[in-house]
């Protein structure tokens, strides 16, 4: 699944600093949020960076550099970082978002058994449908010309980069098979990204013993 993942040229363009480790885990006993996973977005909570931290005003100027307004729809990473205590979904998602808050580095979630295709980034033509929940019930919407967003076959998955995920490939209790997106902008480094992925997959195997994970990145012309 993961070796096809590719950026549209498009979106490099905007951030040739970009890249994205990409992880795929199967066989994931997923469950409700517990005491561990309460602790680890605990431990994470207490070394949260500001919302002034560079890392994440990187995302900032990202998010202009395609007519977003990041105050008003923020990157995911900027919105975890300013609701704190971070809310718990499931062992899978806390365990993302704890990595998330530790290195002030956006991460998405998917679920492949609703996945359809490649994911690939993209700068959006406009009609692709992309399914959203509004006033508890769920609509299907459309992203921006020009805007960047994760697709598969079927639609947007991720819209404005990693703002909003649809609901269609988000991670619940009974996910066995994800793909987890870990977003990269400079200044963080590549080190930096790599022990986050470490640090993603430790917690995982903690899950699932029998998970098994595999990884890559993704940048310009790979």
């Amino acid at each position: 699944m993961i070796e096809g993942i590719w950026i549209d040229k498009a979106v490099t363009d905007l951030r040739p600093d970009f890249r994205v480790l990409v992880i795929g885990a199967y066989g994931l006993r997923n469950g409700p949020s517990d005491d561990h996973s309460r602790g680890w977005l605990a431990e994470a909570a207490a070394k949260a960076v500001r919302p002034d931290d560079e890392k994440i005003v990187a995302w900032q100027d990202a998010y202009r550099a395609f007519g977003a307004k990041p105050q008003r729809t923020r990157p995911s990473v900027d919105a975890l970082v300013r609701r704190m205590p971070p809310p718990e979904i499931n062992l899978v998602v806390d365990a993302y978002n704890a990595v998330s808050i530790r290195h002030a580095l956006p991460i998405g979630g998917e679920d492949l058994a609703h996945y359809e295709g490649t994911a690939r980034l993209v700068r959006a033509s406009g009609d692709e449908p992309f399914d959203a929940v509004e006033k508890g019930e769920t609509i299907i919407d459309h992203p921006e010309i020009g805007e960047v967003v994760w697709r598969d076959d079927r639609g947007v998955t991720c819209r404005r980069w990693n703002w909003r995920q649809c609901v269609r490939t988000r991670i619940t209790e009974d996910t066995v098979d994800a793909l987890f997106l870990l977003e990269r902008l400079a200044p963080m480094s590549l080190e930096e990204l790599s022990a986050a992925g470490d640090e993603l997959s430790g917690l995982l195997r903690e899950i699932s013993p029998a998970v098994r994970v595999e990884a890559r990145v993704v940048g310009p012309a790979t």
